[in-house]
């Protein structure tokens, strides 16, 4: 594996507070979270949020609305048709991960991605396609970081990755790694560098200190290090896809 499996670290943290101001509607039967930059209807590039396992809720909503204030039409797609883990397992950390995975698995999401991928394309028109994964979405965007597909990735402390997903990309691809994770751990951190080298894709890891696994994501916001850490990892993700995308 390029990142572990999901684990206990996966379903704990912390929910933000705020207002989202998209709007969510059915994509080809899929519950998806929509939000278009200020005064763009037509938007000639989009980015996909691939979500943690608690799927379509405040803290993901609140970075599809931060995408969007930087230019990008914003798409969140639910990946677990209904079926994220609950907010108050994030709060007690008491998720059956073994129980719930298997219903989510690569045959369950992989039509999602596809399907939300296909409707910016066709049905919209978008030209150009960025995805950022958090958590269990960033086995997603190395597996449709493709021609056709994905033009440019994002992905902070991913999970579930293979060996062979991440050696796949044809596409560049930017990490951001938390110093304390044991999904997304050091020795696997530079086993990565080594498949994502041998890839020839322009690449990049940040890493950033004192974190834990889902830090981009699920931060909590009263500490000010971890706070600018999940800030940091944002503007890297714009960052990387104003230059690519």
């Amino acid at each position: 594996m390029a990142s572990n499996p999901p684990a206990s670290c996966c379903a704990t943290g912390f929910k933000h507070e705020g207002t989202p101001i998209g709007e969510t509607k059915s994509i080809d039967g899929v519950d998806t979270y929509v939000i278009y930059p200020k005064d763009n209807k037509a938007p000639e590039k989009a980015v996909i949020i691939l979500s943690d396992i608690f799927g379509n809720y405040v803290n993901a909503q609140l970075l599809a609305d931060e995408f969007a204030a930087n230019g990008y039409l914003c798409v969140l797609p639910d990946l677990f048709q209904g079926d994220a883990i609950k907010l108050e397992d994030m709060e007690t950390g008491k998720a059956d991960l073994p129980a719930w995975l298997p219903n989510h698995s690569t045959a369950h999401v992989d039509p999602i991605v596809e399907s939300t991928i296909k409707y910016l394309r066709q049905d919209l028109g978008v030209k150009r396609v960025a995805s950022v994964g958090y958590c269990f979405g960033g086995k997603y965007v190395c597996r449709f970081l493709k021609d056709g597909k994905l033009d440019v990735g994002y992905t902070a402390h991913p999970s579930f990755v293979t060996k062979e997903e991440l050696a796949g990309i044809t596409g560049p691809l930017s990490i951001a790694a938390a110093e304390i994770d044991q999904i997304f751990t050091t020795q696997l951190r530079h086993e990565s560098e080594d498949i994502l080298i041998k890839t020839g894709q322009p690449w990049q890891i940040n890493l950033f200190s004192t974190v834990s696994h889902g830090f981009a994501v699920r931060a909590d916001l009263s500490n000010e290090h971890i706070k600018w850490a999940k800030e940091q990892a944002f503007r890297q993700a714009v960052v990387w896809f104003n230059q690519y995308l």
